[in-house]
């Protein structure tokens, strides 16, 4: 619970959540969440809410100086594990939220140079969905996360480095019909990407572009998942080619719209450099990227 302490302290201090999530880079709904997991976790509310304010009530009265004191031990705790005495080396834990696929191929790569310049660092990678992990990373739950870019912009607090992008392609059984691909789309079962997830809905907004109407079967996130599905018969999917896709019964067919991929990136709170063990990792993101760009 050390986070919410602090998120505790920084809206005690400036006695509004929007004065502590300027402070701390977080939206005010994340501290608001943050205040509330503490409250549940204590048993007791700590501030009397007003339109525009919070301040503490007795029990955070009392509760203050306490937290305070803790966060400052916890604090000269890490100041002191960070750098151990003649090594030079960053250790601690770090946790990094990822995509499937990114776990896979791009988060791999980069966490075995992690691993090798800071062997002293323990990393925790939590999986899940886009849209959730940039709302663990906006509540302060992990450091960074590697993700697909949103369809919408971000908020100021957070930042995105690209990382690569990944073209959109129809796969089709090796044994589909040799036609173009406007028609297989419009004559075969269709497999379809998520529309709750990122990737999903740049598929459902190409479709409507091309206004080609779809025989759904199948509706998953999984990227491999809906390749073994594509691979069986059961249709064909638009898809992302992954670096580490397995095309093996597959037919992978380029569409003629330029510019439509799959961006996937760094999702992180700014500044980047506040937080050292993240800011290492994305720059081994980076290296095991093909895009030479930062936000």
């Amino acid at each position: 619970m050390l986070r919410e302490f602090k998120t505790f302290i920084a809206v005690a201090r400036g006695g509004t959540f929007t004065g502590a999530g300027r402070q701390l880079g977080l939206t005010q709904s994340a501290v608001s969440a943050q205040i509330r997991r503490l409250e549940a976790w204590l048993g007791a509310e700590l501030f009397d809410r007003g339109a525009k304010s919070a301040e503490l009530n007795a029990q955070g009265r009392e509760l203050l100086p306490q937290a305070e004191a803790l966060v400052a031990m916890a604090e000269g705790m890490v100041g002191q594990a960070a750098d151990p005495p003649g090594t030079g080396r960053l250790s601690g834990l770090l946790r990094v939220g990822a995509i499937a696929s990114a776990q896979q191929d791009l988060l791999a790569r980069a966490l075995a140079q992690f691993r090798d310049e800071y062997p002293g660092v323990r990393v925790r990678v939590v999986p899940g969905v886009s849209l959730n992990l940039l709302g663990q990373v906006d509540a302060g739950e992990i450091e960074l996360a590697v993700m697909i870019r949103p369809s919408f912009a971000l908020p100021a607090e957070l930042l995105w480095q690209p990382l690569t992008r990944e073209p959109m392609v129809l796969a089709a059984p090796r044994n589909a019909p040799r036609v173009a691909w406007r028609q297989l789309l419009a004559d075969q079962p269709f497999i379809r990407y998520d529309r709750s997830s990122f990737g999903g809905r740049l598929v459902d907004g190409f479709l409507k572009k091309q206004r080609i109407a779809v025989h759904e079967a199948v509706e998953l996130d999984e990227i491999d998942a809906i390749a073994a599905l594509v691979r069986q018969g059961l249709g064909v999917a638009l898809m992302p080619r992954t670096r580490q896709l397995d095309t093996r019964g597959l037919r992978l067919i380029e569409l003629d719209e330029p510019g439509l991929h799959r961006e996937i990136g760094i999702v992180a709170r700014r500044p980047l450099e506040r937080a050292p063990l993240a800011a290492a990792l994305a720059r081994c993101l980076a290296d095991a990227g093909d895009i030479r760009a930062s936000a």
